[in-house]
């Protein structure tokens, strides 16, 4: 996981690392149908950003949307 710099706090990078970690152990991992690696690197917009968008475009850009839902 890549937490660029851009001017922010350790205190501030170590909460976005932390808070996308969360989101890749509950959310992205179980998902995923075998052992596989995950690269992430956070843009600045990610420092402000509320948890539930994170989460929803971490979720969304690694696990496809299922066929069964994009059919109704």
């Amino acid at each position: 996981m890549v937490v660029p710099l851009l001017r922010q706090t350790a205190v501030r990078r170590n909460q976005l690392r932390r808070r996308l970690r969360e989101i890749g152990r509950r959310d992205v991992l179980p998902r995923l149908a075998q052992p596989t690696d995950v690269a992430v690197r956070a843009r600045a917009a990610a420092y402000d950003a509320p948890f539930e968008t994170l989460r929803q475009e971490f979720v969304g850009s690694v696990c496809p949307p299922s066929r069964s839902s994009a059919s109704s």
